[in-house]
């Protein structure tokens, strides 16, 4: 009798790691690194902490290793996240104006090629951050996102006065995710470095607010009809990568995706960003910074009412393999006046030189001049003038 219960447990085990392994293979890549990522942390057969450095201008975060494995495209590959202070042991007003992400090697020292740097978002707790002061009609407004460091752009500087106001002790969420466009058949580990630099308040600082724009486009067929397998294109819509993530419905309440599938050859998509850019009052545009994918030739912010373009990025894409090089941003002491009278657009020139179907997202992250915020902060806190 125990002979035969124990061949029962013993099969249905087997059973059970057949039917995990089953169900684990046919996830997709990103949860598929979501779950390895997790066990190795977990089970800390790799470094899961978070190495953090504090000085009197900038914070440096270094992140738990990550083991690359496979092909991971945008958005897909390993990640970690955590909840951090600029420097918990203050709480002084601070001015964050410069951000930088690199590779790193496990021994925290070595450098290694930017191919291995998908992105690396920096938000805030709008609730905290906005009720420190008293402005409580902007919280659950805006997704708290303040910026992003992504392939093509490691790194960058607000322009001279501008900063993003925070206190030192104040809650930041932080994530960054590896990415592997090329290597084939190899298994390595590494590290992302963070660098968060800011400057000591100053009566002379000026605030910025950061508004996230990003083209979505409608798709055509419901969710659950979509045919991977078989797609269609027509001039400005779009099959969805994922319809469980990065899919929206716009303040029209129409069905609409900013990550999607792009065919080869060249393409061009446009979707207007007024409504998310929600200016309530003109104010200058001092810095804008894109994230793209691979493949993305051109990236243009246009007013709509005056028929003309406000900036121009241009992506450079590696030649000799799949990838960002570099990827210009817009800077700006004097200004670029927006009008809430006006309407605007961002519109992404694309070239899929590849032999497949690849995935796209296009967007900015643009900072403007924040008047009300200039308002609360007073020139009579203790300053270093």
């Amino acid at each position: 009798m125990k002979t035969k219960l124990k061949k029962y447990l013993i099969l249905f085990l087997t059973l059970g790691i057949i039917a995990i392994g089953l169900y684990y293979l046919n996830l997709p890549n990103r949860h598929r690194a979501i779950i390895k990522t997790t066990l190795l942390h977990k089970l800390k057969l790799v470094d899961n902490t978070w190495n953090i450095g504090y000085t009197d201008s900038s914070t440096t975060f270094i992140s738990p290793t990550f083991v690359v494995d496979n092909i991971y495209k945008s958005m897909e590959g390993p990640q970690a996240l955590g909840t951090f202070q600029i420097d918990p042991n203050k709480s002084e007003l601070v001015w964050l104006n410069s951000f930088k992400i690199s590779a790193i090697g496990i021994n925290e020292l070595d450098s290694l090629p930017r191919d291995y740097i998908c992105h690396s978002n920096v938000d805030y707790y709008d609730g905290e951050h906005y009720g420190k002061w008293e402005l409580f009609d902007r919280i659950g407004k805006y997704y708290p996102r303040l910026t992003s460091m992504s392939s093509g752009i490691e790194e960058y500087k607000f322009p001279e006065g501008f900063g993003f106001p925070i206190f030192t002790d104040e809650n930041i969420f932080l994530s960054t995710q590896t990415l592997n466009h090329n290597l084939k058949n190899s298994t390595f580990s590494l590290k992302h470095k963070i660098d968060l630099g800011f400057l000591k308040h100053s009566s002379g600082m000026k605030p910025l607010i950061s508004k996230s724009l990003f083209i979505a486009l409608p798709y055509e067929n419901e969710p659950n009809k979509i045919d991977y397998n078989s797609i269609s294109y027509n001039s400005n819509s779009c099959l969805p990568v994922d319809t469980k993530n990065h899919v929206y419905l716009n303040h029209e309440g129409k069905s609409v995706s900013g990550h999607w599938f792009i065919p080869t050859g060249r393409r061009i998509y446009r979707s207007k960003v007024t409504h998310q850019l929600n200016l309530k009052d003109s104010t200058t545009l001092h810095f804008m910074i894109p994230h793209l994918h691979p493949f993305a030739e051109k990236l243009e912010f246009r007013d709509i009412t005056n028929d003309s373009t406000i900036f121009t990025s241009l992506a450079k894409n590696h030649i000799d393999k799949i990838g960002l090089n570099k990827v210009s941003y817009y800077t700006s002491e004097e200004g670029y006046m927006l009008s809430p009278e006006h309407e605007y657009e961002l519109v992404v020139y694309i070239n899929n030189t590849s032999n497949k179907i690849q995935d796209m997202m296009a967007s900015v992250f643009a900072f403007m001049y924040d008047k009300d915020m200039a308002i609360k902060i007073p020139n009579s806190m203790q300053t270093n003038d």
